[in-house]
Formats: C-alpha cells, structure tokens, sequence
C-alpha cells in the first residue's frame, strides 16, 4: 500500500509546528504523531484520523467517513476520511484538528515501552547444595 504524497505534504504542513511532531511509516502508510501518539496518516488517498472513541463515531454519522477496518473488526476511535472529505483546507485543518487534540491528551511515550522479552528457552534446574 502506497499513500497520497500531496495529501501528507497537506498533513505535515499543519503539524509540523507542534511540539513532539514525528511521522512514521505504518499500516502501509505514513502516520503523524505526537509526543509518540498517533494522531493521524496517510493510507492511500485516505486520511486516518485516531479520536476519542465517542467523538470518532459521532463523525462516522457524516459524510464520507468510514470505520477503521482491516480485519473485519473496526478498529475503535480510528476513522478513515475520504478525498470528498479534504477537499478544502479548512475541512482538513479541522479533522486533523480533531486528531491532534487527542493525541495530546494521552500520555507521552518515551523509549521503548515494550515489556521486557521472555526467553523462549526453559528455565535450567538448579542444583541443590
């Protein structure tokens, strides 16, 4: 999967002057985070918003939005946007808006927040003295 070069330029114009802005390539796209959270991306010609899950389904009742939905479960708080949708600045600017102000509510990540990796290998038995 490929993603809107024009579309992320869009993107990147309006984030890129936020603290703890970074961009990611992910789910065969380009994402935007902040502070390490995932605000919004790029899939294709689509824009991919992360909201709170009540606000994300309150925008799903208007046009040209659709769930998140890459296995046949839609992904909660993750909005697809179409072209229709990004047409002018302004309908971008206030999605991506949306997006930001909840990326910015989260905590922020830093390192690796990965628990550590078990071994794979079984424990060794100890010998008793």
């Amino acid at each position: 999967m490929s993603y809107d070069e024009s579309l992320a330029s869009r993107v990147r114009e309006i984030l890129s002057s936020v603290a703890g802005f970074s961009e990611k390539k992910m789910f065969g796209g380009l994402c935007f985070l902040i502070h390490g959270n995932m605000c919004c991306g790029v899939l294709q010609d689509e824009l991919v918003l992360r909201l709170d899950p009540k606000r994300a389904q309150a925008l799903l009742s208007g046009p040209h939005t659709r769930p998140m939905d890459f296995t046949g479960r839609p992904m909660k708080g993750f909005v697809f946007v179409e072209a229709g949708g990004l047409a002018t600045d302004r309908q971008l600017r206030d999605r991506v808006s949306m997006a930001r102000e909840f990326a910015q509510s989260l905590p922020r990540k830093t390192g690796n927040k990965l628990p550590p990796r078990r071994s794979t290998t079984p424990p060794t038995k100890r010998r008793r003295a």
